[in-house]
């Protein structure tokens, strides 16, 4: 039951940031809506650990693997996906993201070996599928210049640098670190990553003072970094990275759902085949896991 509750927040809490992001884009740099963004998740989680009484002091030889989360997790993948949806359709984007349960489950091979499951594999491709056919009208008009390539190799690297930081994850679990302590200080060097790079690239550091750009920080920072980013590594520690990604295969739906009553999205046969794909793929990722 504990997993089933991690993983509803995972889903419901991403699915619905894709709202949110889309009211970070324009007027400020994405590095520093990313810097911002993982700061105030940050801030959020010491406090919380301060209220709670949490230890959140990290032991110097595991530091390094905290540090270089937070580059992976908490900047670079999103810095990557950020710049790349500004050159393709968001379907796509969604698309290619669901490639993580693959690259998770190559990842774990190569530096854990763990051995392949035959029924994840086959999961994955469902959801891909799935997410596919939900997006196929989107997709179907996408065309492949040179914009679109540099949009599609982005969102790609994207996938990878936030499967290697779902590796660090693993190790840092492994070790018996503490959630909050992690996610609190993994998500400060993210922030100070992404405000390295700002300040590199020459990004001004300016601030947006509208209510959707405030309200959707807010709930960027709080929602989805401090809280979904805990679900999610006590996922990883439970059910391990390749399960716990199928999460992203899911984000979708909820995004579809409230572009249903928010934007009056329109559903259609394929959109609702995509879901069955995805829904037979997630029993097939997750029923063999007790507890659910």
């Amino acid at each position: 039951m504990q997993v089933a509750i991690l993983y509803a927040i995972v889903v419901l809490i991403w699915g619905s940031t894709w709202l949110a992001i889309t009211y970070q884009i324009g007027v400020v740099a994405e590095e520093v809506s990313v810097a911002y963004r993982f700061a105030l998740g940050s801030v959020s989680l010491f406090i919380y650990a301060a209220l709670s009484r949490r230890k959140v002091r990290i032991p110097w030889n595991s530091y390094g693997y905290v540090v270089l989360m937070g580059a992976l997790m908490f900047s670079v993948s999103y810095l990557f996906v950020y710049h790349g949806a500004a050159y393709i359709p968001s379907g796509l984007v969604a698309v290619i993201f669901s490639l993580i349960v693959v690259t998770n489950a190559l990842f774990e091979r190569v530096f854990f070996k763990t051995r392949f499951e035959s029924r994840l594999l086959l999961a994955s491709l469902l959801g891909v599928i799935g997410v596919g056919l939900i997006f196929w009208p989107e997709i179907s008009n996408f065309s492949l210049q040179d914009q679109a390539m540099m949009g599609v190799l982005l969102v790609t690297m994207s996938v990878l640098v936030a499967s290697l930081g779902n590796m660090t994850a693993i190790i840092n679990t492994n070790r018996g670190l503490p959630v909050v302590a992690v996610n609190a200080h993994a998500m400060a060097w993210g922030a100070l990553f992404s405000a390295a790079v700002a300040v590199l690239f020459g990004r001004p550091f300016n601030f947006l003072f509208e209510f959707e750009y405030i309200a959707s920080l807010a709930y960027l920072s709080v929602f989805g970094s401090a809280i979904a980013f805990g679900c999610y590594l006590a996922l990883l520690r439970t059910i391990g990275s390749t399960r716990a990604s199928y999460s992203s295969v899911l984000f979708p739906i909820v995004a579809l759902l409230i572009s249903t009553f928010v934007e009056d999205y329109q559903w259609s046969t394929m959109a609702v085949s995509g879901i069955v794909f995805i829904i037979a793929g997630n029993w097939l990722a997750l029923s063999k896991r007790k507890g659910m």
